[in-house]
C-alpha cells in the first residue's frame, strides 16, 4: 500500500515538474501584456456584436420606415438614415462585411506569403530570384493607389455588388503577401541549415515533406504576427475604397460606406450618428488588432523581447 502510494506521488511530482508547451507559456506571457488582452475583449466582442447582434434586431436590412435622419431614441439606439433604416443594424452588419473581408484577405495573404518565400528560402538561386523580385515590384508600387485604380476599373465594369466583395477581398489579399513572404524566406534560409534537416536530407524525404511539414512549421510564430496585422490593414484598406465608392457599394453595407453618408456639411454637423458610430467601429476594430499584433511580436519573436 505504501508502494503504491509512493508510485503515485512521484507520479504527482513528474507531472508537476512537466516543462510546459512553447504555445501554453507564450498565452501566459501574452496574458500579463494588459494592452493586448483589451484588445482581445475588445475585437471578441466586436466578433459577437456584429455576427450575434443582427438576430435580435426587431429590423431588417430593407427596412425603410417613416422616421427619416431621425437622432437616437428609444425605437433606434443609434438613429436612423436618410432613408429611415436603423443604424444599429447597419453597423453590425456593415461591420460583418469588414470584418470576413479582414479575415479572407489575412487568409489570401498569408497562404501565397507563406508558400512563395518557403519555396524562394529553400530551392534559393532563380527561383529565389525570381519570387523575391516579383516581390520588390509589387512593394515598389504604392498599394492604396493600386488599389483605386482598381476600384474604378470594377466601377466601370459594372461588377454586381454582390459579387464585388469578393474581388475586393481577393485583391487586398493578393496586395499584402510580399513582406510576409520575404519574412518567411528569411526564416527558411536559417532553418535549412539546422540538424533537423539534415536528418530530413539522410532520411531522403521529398522537398514538399521538408518544406510544409518541417519547415513552415518553424515559421508560425511570425506567420500569425503578420497575419494578425493583415487583417487591421485590410479593414483599414476597404473602409477607405468604400468610402470612395471603389469598393463595397450599397446596398451591401460596410463601414466605409457608410460613413459616406456624411457627404455634406449638413450631415456632418448636425447628424453625427450617421458617421459617428461606423467611424468608432473602425478605430476601435483598427486599434485593438494592432496592439495584439504588437503583443504576440513581442511574445513570440525571439528578437522583440523587452
Amino acid at each position: 500500500m505504501s508502494q503504491t502510494a509512493t508510485n503515485s506521488a512521484a507520479a504527482t511530482a513528474a507531472s508537476k515538474t512537466k516543462p510546459a508547451s512553447p504555445w501554453r507559456l507564450a498565452f501566459k506571457q501574452l496574458s500579463k501584456n494588459k494592452f493586448a488582452m483589451g484588445g482581445i475583449v475588445v475585437v471578441l466582442l466586436m466578433f459577437i456584436i456584429c455576427f450575434i447582434g443582427p438576430l435580435f434586431s426587431p429590423y431588417s436590412l430593407d427596412t425603410m420606415g417613416p422616421m427619416k435622419n431621425k437622432g437616437p431614441s428609444a425605437t433606434h439606439w443609434l438613429g436612423t438614415d436618410n432613408l429611415g433604416r436603423d443604424i444599429l443594424l447597419r453597423v453590425m452588419l456593415a461591420g460583418r462585411v469588414s470584418l470576413i473581408v479582414g479575415l479572407v484577405a489575412m487568409i489570401i495573404s498569408v497562404t501565397i506569403g507563406s508558400t512563395l518565400g518557403a519555396i524562394a528560402g529553400y530551392y534559393r538561386g532563380w527561383v529565389d530570384s525570381i519570387i523575391m523580385r516579383l516581390a520588390d515590384i509589387m512593394m515598389s508600387i504604392p498599394s492604396l493607389p493600386l488599389l483605386i485604380i482598381l476600384g474604378a476599373v470594377l466601377s466601370d465594369m459594372k461588377v454586381p455588388p454582390d459579387k464585388r466583395i469578393y474581388v475586393v477581398m481577393f485583391l487586398l489579399g493578393f496586395m499584402s503577401w510580399p513582406s510576409l513572404s520575404r519574412l518567411v524566406r528569411g526564416q527558411i534560409l536559417m532553418l535549412r541549415e539546422q540538424e533537423f534537416m539534415q536528418a530530413a536530407e539522410v532520411l531522403g524525404l521529398r522537398d514538399r515533406r521538408k518544406i510544409f511539414r518541417h519547415l513552415l512549421p518553424n515559421t508560425i510564430p511570425i506567420i500569425i504576427v503578420v497575419a494578425t496585422l493583415t487583417v487591421a490593414g485590410a479593414i483599414l484598406q476597404e473602409s477607405v475604397l468604400s468610402y470612395l465608392g471603389l469598393g463595397v457599394v450599397p446596398p451591401t453595407p460596410s463601414w466605409g460606406n457608410m460613413i459616406t453618408a456624411a457627404n455634406n456639411l449638413i450631415d456632418f454637423q448636425k447628424r453625427p450618428w450617421l458617421w459617428i458610430p461606423p467611424g468608432v467601429c473602425i478605430f476601435l476594430t483598427v486599434i485593438s488588432i494592432n496592439i495584439i499584433g504588437d503583443g504576440l511580436r513581442d511574445v513570440l519573436d525571439p528578437k522583440m523581447k523587452r
